[in-house]
């Protein structure tokens, strides 16, 4: 049965990539005209990423699902928290910058990219946790 964090996972998932590919195809049609070959590259970078953390997000469900450990749960909880953070602050960084020019924004990047790596730091916690309690090697 799937619980209210395996399902919060998957609509998060869903949302993201939903509007991954969205940005994506603005990128691709509407925006060639309006940003330069850097601000486009850019704006790649952050629909590349998000599309990546999007499908993270989605195995992160069915993990939830499986897990009997509490203690994994919460780590996987805390992995798809820090995803979710990545997301708008790496990706919402970069998005920023493509359209504003800004560099300023390019210093709040690496905030997103440290969630990023807790993320997935989490989600190796956890299945390691969840392996220990099932007493596998």
């Amino acid at each position: 049965m799937l619980t209210v964090h395996a399902i919060r996972a998957i609509q998060f998932g869903a949302l993201v990539a939903l509007l991954a590919v969205a940005f994506g195809a603005f990128g691709a049609h509407a925006l060639k005209e309006y940003l330069d070959a850097y601000s486009r590259g850019v704006f790649q970078t952050a629909v590349t990423y998000q599309m990546y953390h999007a499908l993270a997000l989605l195995s992160l469900g069915p993990l939830l699902a499986l897990c009997s450990s509490h203690r994994a749960q919460w780590w996987l909880v805390l992995s798809r928290n820090a995803f979710l953070f990545g997301i708008v602050f790496f990706c919402g960084s970069l998005y920023l910058l493509s359209f504003s020019g800004l560099k300023a924004f390019g210093a709040i990047t690496p905030i997103g990219g440290v969630a990023f790596l807790l993320g997935w730091v989490a989600m190796l916690v956890a299945l390691t946790i969840q392996l220990k309690e099932q007493n596998v090697t």
